[in-house]
């Protein structure tokens, strides 16, 4: 009695994969997902689709996070520059930044702006978070490495550069960089205070491609989820893009749909109302 309504649910999911961005999508503010989101993602996963993590954050600050939710599967992390297997605790891929095009890229910037409040994220499972002199830290538990000399910040492989400045806000510092150095580094907004530097032509549409080439899942069967101006390219990316009530102006104006918000389970309303049909 009970088998017909999950095989219709299975039968009526639109979707062979469902991506969801972390911080402002999935996590609520303490960084926790509630039961019910929890719950809709696994119907949709019993449905028949896959569940794949797409977030900024690169491995080392996001597999506490994976490893909390039990989540086994692929993730794409670093604004797309890592393919990370959370079950075996691997890197299946990893771009990393040209520290030289990075350096002048930082140089032209500051000639037009002054000096930017500086920090880096280094490759590999275990990189370190590089945080300089001036640079707002977001409160948490996550691990940073101080420095005081730039010339640090290029002694090892990196995923990407963050840029702060004390005067211009993220929107205007974002548009900056990308009129002066757009020709030598991709620029993304990930979140507040967070204007990153990352490989020319990198976004979480090119990790999030190369992951479900894994799985075997085409763009014209995901359903995308999101809040900030780094999500644009993943959007472009997936068949339907999901920008939360709390998501930037620039994202709520290129999805296909804007639902709840983090705290209000917005994740789990869209997957309710498709899973119902």
């Amino acid at each position: 009695m009970t088998s017909a309504p999950a095989e219709s649910a299975a039968a009526e999911f639109p979707y062979k994969l469902v991506a969801t961005d972390l911080d402002g999508t999935l996590l609520r503010s303490d960084d926790t997902v509630s039961s019910r989101t929890r719950d809709a993602l696994a119907a949709a996963c019993a449905a028949g689709a896959a569940h794949i993590v797409v977030t900024g954050r690169a491995v080392p600050w996001t597999r506490h996070i994976l490893d909390d939710l039990g989540y086994e599967g692929l993730a794409v992390c670093g604004q797309g520059a890592q393919v990370y297997h959370a079950g075996e605790h691997r890197l299946l891929t990893s771009v990393t930044l040209d520290r030289q095009l990075a350096g002048l890229a930082l140089a032209k910037i500051e000639a037009e702006v002054g000096p930017l409040a500086l920090a880096a994220s280094r490759d590999g499972v275990d990189g370190e978070v590089l945080v300089g002199p001036g640079y707002r830290v977001q409160e948490g538990p996550l691990p940073v490495v101080e420095f005081e000399d730039t010339a640090e910040l290029w002694t090892a492989p990196l995923n990407k550069v963050y840029v702060q400045h004390p005067g211009l806000s993220d929107d205007a510092l974002a548009s900056v960089v990308r009129q002066v150095a757009g020709d030598l580094v991709g620029v993304t907004m990930a979140g507040a205070g967070i204007v990153e530097l990352l490989p020319l032509g990198l976004s979480k549409a090119t990790g999030l491609s190369l992951a479900a080439r894994r799985l075997g899942v085409k763009a014209a069967q995901t359903i995308a989820f999101g809040d900030m101006p780094n999500d644009i390219p993943m959007f472009g990316w997936a068949a339907h893009g999901v920008a939360m009530a709390n998501a930037h102006d620039e994202l709520k104006a290129v999805a296909d749909e804007v639902t709840a918000s983090n705290e209000e389970d917005g994740i789990a309303v869209v997957l309710e109302r498709l899973l119902a049909g």
